[in-house]
């Protein structure tokens, strides 16, 4: 049962409405999902329908709670969810001071993983120790990356980031998939962003999911955009994405990702040239 980390550490890059959409979609397809709310905003959560705060979240699983007495049902059937709480902030902290830190997580939701076909973890829009916990928990990270400039900046980082916890917490860890978001096909701007990830990033999905005012307004009703607009592009974005995600993890279980013994990106993923070419640094 594979283990996807839904990561950026930057935050208004569709993350959180990629680890609901991608999660309803795979549970609308069937399978078995688990979603992890890791960030102390608990966005996930909120847009799930759940109301944040409220006792058995992974704050409370970090801290040494059974993490199956903490799962939660959600309107999709075949989805459940991890809520997050503001309390994670402090998590942060307190993780520091604990042994196997990094390991917390993995450690927690070990017993869980054959209960279901794939967990989902909505990472928090940082590289701290909450995040540092779902990289060294998951088999492969999934990066949203917002169809603006300002957007590309800290995906090198990201990827030596991936590549240090891949080679001295989780040997496993691999990038699963770049996926291209809040695509608008009339400005010359998206288009040329979709060309520089996808020529430095091979392994950046074909689905591009758009701006969406449809996406947007479902967190606030508590649903996933199926049950808001499920005729809606933004919808159909998101089956078509998990269909390709499927397909990629059928591949994975057969033929291994290529990658380097100590990095979490295929080797052909440049350090400096996509960011270089944003005014980033690496």
């Amino acid at each position: 049962m594979p283990v996807v980390a839904v990561a950026n550490q930057k935050g208004g890059v569709g993350k959180t409405t990629t680890a609901i959409n991608l999660g309803a979609a795979l549970a609308r397809s069937g399978r078995r999902i688990l979603l992890i709310d890791g960030d102390p905003q608990s966005n996930a959560t909120s847009g799930l329908g759940w109301a944040p705060g409220a006792h058995g979240t992974l704050y409370d699983v970090l801290g040494g709670a059974p993490a199956a007495d903490c799962v939660r049902p959600t309107g999709e059937p075949g989805l459940s969810l991890l809520p997050a709480c503001r309390d994670l902030a402090g998590a942060e902290v307190e993780l520091a001071e604990l042994p196997d830190r990094e390991r917390r997580l993995r450690a927690s939701i070990a017993i869980l993983r054959s209960g279901y076909d794939f967990v989902l973890i909505d990472c928090a829009p940082s590289l701290g120790l909450l995040t540092l916990n779902a990289l060294t928990a998951a088999d492969r990270v999934l990066i949203p990356v917002q169809c603006e400039y300002l957007a590309l900046e800290g995906l090198g980082h990201l990827a030596d980031t991936i590549g240090r916890v891949a080679e001295w917490l989780n040997p496993s860890l691999e990038v699963g998939g770049v996926l291209l978001t809040m695509f608008d096909p009339r400005t010359n701007l998206s288009q040329e962003v979709v060309r520089q990830v996808r020529a430095h990033f091979p392994q950046t999905y074909t689905t591009v999911i758009p701006r969406s005012v449809r996406l947007g307004e479902a967190p606030s009703f508590g649903r996933t955009v199926f049950e808001h607009a499920p005729a809606s592009p933004g919808a159909d974005a998101y089956r078509a994405l998990a269909r390709e995600f499927l397909a990629r993890e059928e591949r994975a279980v057969t033929t291994p990702a290529a990658r380097t013994p100590s990095d979490g990106v295929p080797a052909d993923s440049p350090r400096g040239g996509l960011v270089a070419a944003t005014g980033g640094a690496a």
